[in-house]
């Protein structure tokens, strides 16, 4: 069998030698061609040079500087003291071109000056000052929130600006108040995780990014948003403002709730990304996301850990047929899917001709059910991996008729689960070798 090997180009093997000996710097620093600073910073990088990453940052020869980026699979995250190192370069690098341009506009006010409108034109002049725009991912929790609302909110020659911020631990008001400081065009995705927000918190939150005209992707993770616990478990009515009209959900409400506030929130765009797991969403939510237009532009989705029965599959076969073009990545594990279940909706999967990634973990499967969710998997050109469950066959005798996604990851399997994985992976074997296509498909117990 050939064994792939990454060969490095000669010049980042040069890079990487060049960078790797700092006391050598003063020599080749004042020569290098401007065509060789990207190779020599990303072998600093790569190489944990934080010195040689200062260095070159202060002398950088453009007008931009872009670092990170999507990472290569085994790639690690760059070094904190390189990071580091690139950011006191680019404050002090702007320090001595603000020195340079003021002693620069001295020297223009010195010279003689015909008329009132120069004399205007330079003191303009005096008034500008050097913007370098930083612009980041940010993960902002409960221990860092002060020092990000001082970075963003501190008037400077230097501005942060925001792709995508993440954030854990925060209440309500501290996520407006940091999405009151983002700038505004750039902006591409939120993502809150672990704050306790219910339905009215999220009904004030959501308006606030149709602010965002870029905004093309949403996550909310735990979040405390049982829609049908907060509704049926308040006193009264849930009453919430948007744009200055008064809105009431009444208790024992039926109606979609998330995805109502969700569609009055105005969102300049449709959402690429939609990430809703343990959101207990309703079949009327299910119903009002498939006729949304987001429905048409998602490219991933996430639905993990929201039952879904009978009421539910007309619906989420009209949302997989309206996404079947550029639905990438979908997630459906914990949704209490039985075999009948999955059987209507395999039709529709099988239509999505983009969807690279399926996640099916901790449903409630026989292996008849696995195994023909296997054979229209391997009908799927575009699919790439596929994680199923254990078989119900797998587990000791005491199980539910309908567990639950906690009991199916507690549960013990039986102790002879090695012969009854055998004959489920055989079976799988024999129909993935029938297609003569290679793909990632893995047990839930495997990962």
């Amino acid at each position: 069998s050939k064994r792939s090997v990454m060969v490095l180009p000669l010049v980042d093997l040069c890079a990487k030698e060049v960078v790797s000996d700092h006391s050598s710097s003063p020599g080749w620093l004042g020569c290098v061609p401007r065509e060789l600073y990207r190779p020599l910073l990303d072998a600093a990088f790569t190489n944990c040079r934080p010195l040689a990453v200062g260095e070159l940052v202060q002398r950088w020869p453009e007008r931009t500087l872009r670092v990170g980026g999507r990472r290569r699979q085994g790639q690690s995250p760059p070094n904190r003291l390189c990071v580091q190192a690139l950011l006191l370069a680019v404050v002090r690098g702007l320090g001595v071109r603000r020195r340079m341009e003021m002693e620069r506009r001295k020297e223009s006010a010195a010279a003689p000056v015909g008329g009132s409108a120069g004399e205007e034109s330079d003191h303009s002049e005096d008034t500008e000052v050097v913007v370098v725009h930083v612009r980041a991912d940010l993960f902002v929790n409960a221990r860092s929130w002060d020092r990000a609302r001082a970075a963003l909110g501190t008037p400077g020659p230097l501005k942060l600006q925001c792709r995508y911020i993440r954030v854990e631990e925060l209440s309500v008001s501290s996520i407006r108040s940091l999405l009151d400081l983002l700038p505004r065009s750039c902006l591409m995705g939120v993502d809150i995780r672990y704050s306790c927000l219910g339905v009215a918190g999220l009904a004030l939150l959501l308006p606030q990014l149709a602010a965002f005209p870029a905004l093309s992707s949403l996550r909310l993770h735990y979040c405390n948003l049982d829609v049908r616990r907060d509704i049926a478990g308040q006193e009264g009515d849930t009453t919430f403002q948007d744009r200055g009209c008064v809105h009431i959900l009444p208790k024992h409400s039926k109606r979609p709730v998330f995805l109502v506030v969700l569609s009055r929130s105005s969102l300049s765009q449709p959402l690429e990304v939609l990430e809703l797991p343990y959101l207990s969403l309703t079949p009327a939510d299910l119903a009002y996301l498939s006729c949304s237009p987001h429905a048409s532009s998602l490219q991933q989705l996430d639905l993990s850990e929201n039952r879904l029965d009978e009421s539910a599959v007309p619906s989420l076969r009209q949302l997989l047929s309206r996404a079947s073009g550029c639905l990438v990545h979908l997630s459906l594990s914990g949704c209490g899917l039985t075999n009948e279940l999955l059987a209507a909706l395999l039709p529709s999967l099988a239509r999505c001709r983009s969807l690279k990634s399926l996640a099916l973990a901790l449903n409630p499967l026989h292996l008849a059910g696995l195994l023909e969710l296997v054979r229209t998997a391997v009908g799927m050109a575009s699919l790439r991996q596929l994680l199923y469950p254990n078989p119900l066959e797998d587990y000791q005798p005491g199980l539910p008729p309908m567990p639950t996604s906690a009991q199916l990851l507690d549960w013990p399997l039986d102790e002879l689960v090695a012969v009854h994985e055998a004959t489920s992976l055989q079976a799988i074997t024999l129909i993935v070798c029938g297609g003569h296509r290679l793909y990632d498909f893995k047990a839930f117990y495997e990962l």
